[in-house]
């Protein structure tokens, strides 16, 4: 399995993820319910984007993002076919603040909080 990074670009994750966070993705890892994931969108095939899998169906997974407002996801676009999951997000990665002075403490602090695991399962999901 391959590990890359993926760039978090709009709000439909908030408060999870914002835009510029950075993910560590695993290619071809197993996905359950709950984990966050890049897929293809599926009438832009070329766009990929990141969504939480809520649930498996028969014709793939119900996608949505963690930003009720934002509605670009399943409940737009159905449930997403399995094939078009590319990658399960492991870890966040967020950027550094452009005024954070660059102390040795405060790069600590900024590591502790900047570099998280994506928990799967961290709130009960349903799907619409």
């Amino acid at each position: 399995m391959r590990l890359a990074l993926a760039e978090v670009y709009n709000d439909s994750m908030l408060p999870t993820l914002r835009p510029r966070d950075r993910l560590l993705v695993r290619h071809g890892a197993r996905v359950r319910a709950g984990d966050v994931v890049v897929l293809r969108h599926p009438h832009q095939q070329d766009l990929l984007v990141v969504k939480r899998a809520v649930e498996r169906r028969p014709d793939g997974w119900w996608v949505v993002g963690d930003n009720p407002r934002i509605t670009n996801d399943s409940r737009e676009f159905g449930a997403v076919p399995e094939e078009l999951v590319v990658a399960r997000a492991l870890l966040r990665l967020r950027p550094p603040r452009r005024t954070q002075p660059s102390r040795t403490g405060s790069a600590l602090a900024w590591l502790r909080s900047a570099v998280r695991p994506l928990p799967s399962r961290s709130r009960r999901l349903r799907a619409r």
